[in-house]
């Protein structure tokens, strides 16, 4: 491994804000003292990125096959050559630009799988888009470790500072998740979220769990998933020296959380997490998925179509997930 981890950033949707983040970032120093960067995308798109953002970032473009931890360069550039941005309607998704996003992904996830790089970012993807290069595209954790060929448990994590929330169920109708509850899959998600948050150097996380149900089931008035499947996993989880406290009402154990009382908030649903988190810091969460044998991390909003092509989106997400990503690397090089 090299004195500083490699990471390999791949160029998400065209027609957002992502070409203009991958430039702003291949720029800051603080990334650039901590990591050293492969860019995977269209160098067309990137330098339209770049002109957006007003910037003109030295680069060394190397081949897929190069071996990226001899090459000469500070920031190098895998140029896939797979898209003119002329052909780019911003704010718009389409095909091709899921096609884009997609295979500048892929080749980052082989990447680390063959062990080329430390760890993986992405700028933001659009969905939509996504679904368009790929009918059966359900998210990333899936897509993910289909590349990978990860046979193991994986989970999305919301990172915003030092404040972490996980989640049992994730990208599913609200009208599914208490039948998906179970004592198996939460017990998953909590040794999950310890192994992990552990990884990116807490020495024994202190977990909270939420309730599924208003006031965690007000002591069954308002259901019994509390009772009878939350809080014997809790009890479990204790026993194997997992620091987990709950369940708690999920309206009020974020604000415990943002005073220090716990560094992690696992919750049964997305949104149940989603929206506290991003109200607290829309602009600084990271998305990490974790489970993986390297750290995949991104900014937690998306594409913001709204304001592509102005050069005014900010890079505070994007940092906070390319230094989560090095720290972690760095720990699991170390």
């Amino acid at each position: 491994m090299t004195a500083k981890p490699l990471i390999a950033l791949a160029m998400g949707d065209p027609a957002g804000i992502s070409p203009e983040l991958t430039a702003k970032l291949v720029v800051q120093d603080d990334i650039r003292a901590r990591s050293r960067l492969v860019v995977i995308g269209g160098r067309r798109v990137f330098d339209e990125g770049a002109r957006i953002a007003g910037i003109r970032p030295e680069l060394t473009t190397v081949e897929q096959g190069s071996d990226f931890r001899a090459a000469e360069g500070e920031t190098l550039f895998v140029d896939l050559g797979l898209l003119d941005p002329a052909e780019v309607e911003r704010g718009t998704a389409s095909l091709a630009g899921g096609r884009f996003a997609l295979a500048n992904y892929r080749h980052a996830l082989e990447f680390g799988r063959d062990g080329r790089v430390d760890a993986v970012c992405f700028t933001p993807f659009n969905k939509q888009a996504m679904r368009l290069a790929r009918a059966d595209y359900d998210d990333e954790i899936a897509f993910s470790a289909e590349i990978v060929g990860l046979k193991t448990a994986a989970s999305e994590f919301n990172v915003l500072d030092r404040l972490w929330n996980a989640r049992v169920t994730s990208h599913i109708p609200l009208k599914d998740v208490a039948g998906r509850l179970s004592g198996e899959r939460i017990h998953r998600a909590l040794k999950l979220t310890d192994t992990c948050m552990r990884n990116a150097g807490f020495a024994r996380p202190r977990i909270a769990v939420a309730g599924l149900n208003p006031h965690a089931g007000d002591g069954g008035n308002f259901g019994r998933e509390e009772i009878d499947i939350i809080a014997p996993v809790v009890s479990a989880a204790q026993r194997e020296d997992i620091d987990a406290e709950g369940p708690f009402p999920a309206d009020t154990v974020f604000l415990r959380a943002k005073g220090g009382a716990f560094d992690a908030v696992l919750t049964m649903y997305h949104d149940q997490g989603q929206i506290a988190m991003k109200l607290m810091g829309f602009d600084r969460g990271v998305t990490l998925l974790g489970g993986f044998p390297f750290p995949i991390c991104t900014p937690a909003h998306g594409t913001a179509y709204d304001i592509a092509g102005q050069g005014i989106a900010s890079i505070g997400a994007s940092r906070a997930a390319m230094l989560l990503a090095a720290e972690m690397a760095a720990r699991r090089g170390a």
